[in-house]
């Protein structure tokens, strides 16, 4: 559910909105945040036939930083955001190997 999908529903039923269970817009996040988001999707995904996603390619990374104006005070807080998001991805991408992989085996 969106935020404006949240406040017309919330307006429907005539009830105040609680901000603690609105969702969030990027709008709603810091530019940082934005920015960091940004920088990770545009980075090259490190993908191999057996062993599926391993993680970004982090070689546009000082480029990335440059060109979204991340001051150099905070790029290790991106750098440290970025691979959080990464090894997320990661996760997500074992799990979902894994279970096709059992999914396959109970079929044999």
């Amino acid at each position: 559910m969106t935020k404006d999908q949240y406040l017309e529903m919330m307006e429907q039923m005539g009830e105040e909105p609680d901000w603690e269970k609105c969702p969030n817009d990027w709008e709603d996040f810091p530019e940082l945040i934005v920015n960091t988001v940004n920088i990770f999707h545009s980075m090259g995904d490190r993908v191999f036939p057996d062993i599926g996603y391993v993680g970004k390619d982090y070689i546009m990374l000082p480029y990335m930083l440059e060109r979204y104006g991340i001051e150099e005070h905070m790029k290790d807080y991106v750098f440290d955001t970025l691979l959080w998001l990464d090894s997320r991805a990661i996760e997500k991408s074992q799990q979902r190997i894994k279970a096709e992989r059992d999914k396959m085996n109970r079929k044999h």
